[in-house]
């Protein structure tokens, strides 16, 4: 009788090191300007920040430990802009407020969101269509259209989190919008249902005081849904790609940058009685 042994290669450290020297300079680099970072917030006592720092080196860890252990192959492209990715997210996006001070910033980073997530979501869905221990043959339309939906998916439970932090712990993750004019059917004597329309705000005043905002303040309602929106941009973009890559059965080179796929295996056969 006969019974066939997998194994599973995996890199070490050094072979890591060897294989992609590009990627591991810049995760090098990136945790080194996050532990300065680090300091300099210990010094500065701001203790929420140097959690920041601590979870972001902790995310770094992530796409080589999964890697390492779920046997998934991360394209060094898609690896180098995650990495990028958390450092704009949590380093210059919080800690340097860049969510503030740039224009675009947290629209931009939703949109690459939208575009990865719905790279990993086809990923998922072809590794399941072409194992050959399963019985789906999806065409590739189905394949899109689910990559769609998951990214979908993730944008909308990231704004589920963003109002629950925002409401339980009185953050502003959502963040508010300067508007100057509002449609409501709440300001209506009458009862009817009809909408109101104010134009022309220039100030918001709460308890009689004016907040010099220069306009009324949408609590978040506009950036969630410009952030669903782009999130959308990203997933349509990278659907439309992966439709054709898995049409054409990998002869594009651009969508491959972008998909985890899973590690080869190599058999060994041994002779059991």
């Amino acid at each position: 009788m006969k019974r066939k042994r997998e194994k599973i290669h995996k890199l070490t450290f050094r072979e890591q090191i060897r294989t992609a020297p590009k990627l591991f300079t810049i995760y090098v680099l990136l945790r080194f300007s996050v532990v300065l970072v680090m300091i300099a917030q210990i010094f500065n006592r701001d203790w929420q920040n140097v959690a920041l720092c601590v979870f972001s080196l902790f995310l770094f860890t992530i796409p080589s430990f999964i890697e390492r252990n779920w046997h998934i192959d991360i394209p060094d492209t898609l690896e180098v802009i995650i990495l990028v990715f958390i450092y704009a997210a949590e380093i210059l996006g919080e800690i340097r407020a860049f969510y503030v001070k740039v224009p675009g910033w947290d629209t931009a980073l939703h949109t690459i969101t939208g575009f990865l997530s719905a790279a990993v979501g086809f990923s998922l869905v072809d590794i399941i269509n072409r194992n050959e221990n399963t019985k789906l043959h999806l065409s590739p339309l189905y394949v899109a259209i689910g990559a769609f939906c998951f990214s979908m998916t993730i944008g909308v439970i990231w704004e589920f989190f963003e109002f629950s932090a925002d409401q339980l712990f009185g953050l502003d993750m959502q963040k508010d919008t300067i508007v100057h004019e509002l449609h409501t059917v709440l300001l209506d004597g009458s009862m009817t249902n009809k909408v109101v329309s104010i134009t022309g705000i220039t100030e918001t005043s709460v308890n009689g005081m004016a907040l010099g905002v220069g306009g009324y303040i949408d609590i978040g309602l506009i950036d969630t849904m410009k952030d669903l929106f782009v999130n959308l941009i990203g997933a349509t973009v990278f659907s439309v790609i992966g439709f054709f890559y898995i049409k054409g059965r990998g002869k594009g080179k651009f969508a491959r940058r972008f998909m985890p796929t899973l590690k080869s295996r190599s058999v060994d056969k041994d002779d059991v009685r």
